[in-house]
């Protein structure tokens, strides 16, 4: 093990004994309670009395300012950003945030890749849609995530659209499949819209659903790689088949199945619908949804609070499907804004959200704060030359359209392929090889080291060590350093009678390699 690596390791073991204790004087949570009107807080405190479980204080103003700005667009908020919010004294600044970040362009950049993922927008194989179509279809779900178009309109116009696969970029929802039989469209359109796998279903329902799809076709053009996507001609009879719900249903010759399934799936009675997104919504911005795993909705799976879930899906329906409605209810609620600090050893403290759960950041989201805070600019390559490749240095890495286009991090740390549409497909466990990337790699060494914020930072150390420590926390952990942390580091320097330089590399070092940094919090 190298100097570096020993000295980042006793720096980690410093600030560890120097944090502050629990507490009102915590940089992590707050013992100040505040009424809640939202009705999340009732029917998630209604469950853990029941279970006897105390839930978590709320979180700091400083945990609370990174989390949104992670959560809601991806991103680290900057030290100005911070301390801006953290000199505001009104009582509605946590709302006011989160109206604020729901509006930015960055929300749709982040929520883009989020749903790509489960739309499987991906150019290689095995989805196989090919470039042109990709940036097509993301640009589509940007749009639609940006104007915020009504959740049944988005769906239905994936479900019914026909035409090119250029020209008409929804159409793509029928390409993104790994396989075009009625058998596989069927599977697909069950997990993307309903949370459920078509597997588990009884043979009529699922002979019926995939009957829906039997008529969809596909034909190539003169124009590359490009392909229509469309209705095959009326059928000689009436198709009989089966709803999911156990309903009967004839489907005459010059019908559209799509148009009757896509009908049935959006109607305000749908037992579906609306709980699979909510439910997704809840799991992406909580860690775990109501009802888990969000793509295994099942009889014998129930939700861990039925009455939270009916919420939810009831304030869906009564907002016309508006789906900023739900993460609005949800970011301003006190169950999202309590500490990752359990007050419970209950293990069912967790599924019960009891306290936030910390979660390591996505593979996208950490290498855009490592380009963010030091620069520089990542290098991404794709199986097949495309141009989309070759990307400018403020392009965040969460923006990208391609599933395809890639890089060595990426894979590293857990992005997922879109090959299935499945949650599992992102890992984001830490791993051994990840730890020792972050603690040794040349990648971010170089990154660290050459990086004009950091010859920033020891400027200002060498002017003022505490300001350079403040400013350091600022940019990397989105707080203010404590005294005692302060302290410690300032101790660390002078025992190792360490160069100013040396000390500020050591200090970005330890933090980036720190939970603090890596995880949500």
């Amino acid at each position: 093990m190298n100097r570096l690596v020993l000295m980042i390791v006793a720096l980690l073991a410093v600030l560890s004994a120097g944090a502050a204790p629990l507490g009102d004087t915590t940089p992590f949570e707050t013992r100040r309670n505040v009424a809640s009107t939202n009705p999340i807080d009732a029917l998630v405190e209604a469950s853990l009395e029941q279970q006897n479980i105390r839930s978590a204080n709320r979180c700091s103003d400083a945990v609370f300012v990174r989390r949104a700005y992670l959560d809601v667009i991806g991103m680290l908020p900057k030290p100005k950003e911070v301390q801006d919010f953290l000199k505001a004294d009104d009582a509605d600044k946590r709302a006011r945030l989160i109206d604020e970040l729901l509006v930015r362009p960055a929300f749709a950049d982040y929520w883009a890749m989020k749903w790509s993922d489960l739309l499987r927008v991906k150019a290689e194989f095995p989805i196989n849609l090919w470039p042109n179509a990709v940036q097509a279809y993301h640009r589509w779900i940007y749009d639609a995530i940006r104007n915020n178009i009504p959740y049944d309109r988005f769906a239905r116009a994936l479900l019914t659209s026909s035409g090119s696969n250029f020209r008409v970029p929804q159409v793509n929802f029928y390409r993104a499949m790994q396989g075009h039989e009625p058998a596989t469209i069927a599977a697909t359109v069950a997990l993307t819209f309903m949370g459920t796998r078509i597997e588990n279903w009884p043979e009529d329902r699922r002979a019926g659903m995939e009957a829906l799809f039997s008529r969809v076709a596909y034909k190539p053009t003169a124009e590359w790689k490009e392909e229509i996507v469309y209705l095959n001609p009326a059928p000689a009879k009436t198709l009989q088949v089966v709803l999911p719900d156990g309903a009967p249903v004839a489907i005459d010759p010059d019908m559209d199945p799509r148009q009757l399934f896509a009908a049935w799936l959006t109607e305000k009675e749908n037992p579906w619908f609306a709980r699979n997104v909510v439910n997704r919504l809840w799991a992406w911005l909580m860690g775990r949804g109501i009802i888990h795993e969000v793509d295994d909705i099942r009889p014998d799976n129930p939700p861990v609070n039925p009455e939270l879930l009916a919420c939810l899906e009831k304030e869906l329906l009564r907002s016309n499907y508006d789906l900023k409605h739900i993460y609005r209810l949800i970011l301003t609620s006190q169950t999202y804004q309590r500490s990752s600090i359990p007050r419970s050893d209950d293990p069912a403290a967790e599924k019960l959200f009891a306290f936030y759960p910390v979660r390591r950041l996505d593979a996208e989201v950490l290498i855009d704060a490592l380009t963010g805070i030091f620069g520089g600019s990542e290098r991404y390559s794709s199986r097949i030359p495309e141009p989309f490749t070759f990307l400018p240095n403020d392009y965040r890495t969460v923006a990208l359209a391609d599933g395809s286009i890639t890089s060595a991090f990426l894979e590293l740390f857990g992005r997922p392929a879109r090959d299935s549409g499945f949650a599992s497909e992102r890992n984001n466990e830490i791993t051994d090889a990840q730890r020792l990337h972050l603690l040794n790699s040349t990648h971010i060494q170089k990154k660290i080291r050459d990086s004009w914020k950091t010859k920033q930072f020891v400027r200002l150390a060498k002017k003022d060590p505490r300001q350079g420590i403040r400013s350091i926390y600022l940019h990397l952990l989105s707080r203010p350093p404590t005294e005692a942390e302060i302290e410690a580091i300032v101790r660390y320097a002078e025992q190792n009678n360490v160069e100013v330089r040396q000390a500020v590399e050591d200090l970005v070092w330890s933090l980036v390699n720190s939970k603090e940094f890596l995880y949500r919090h």
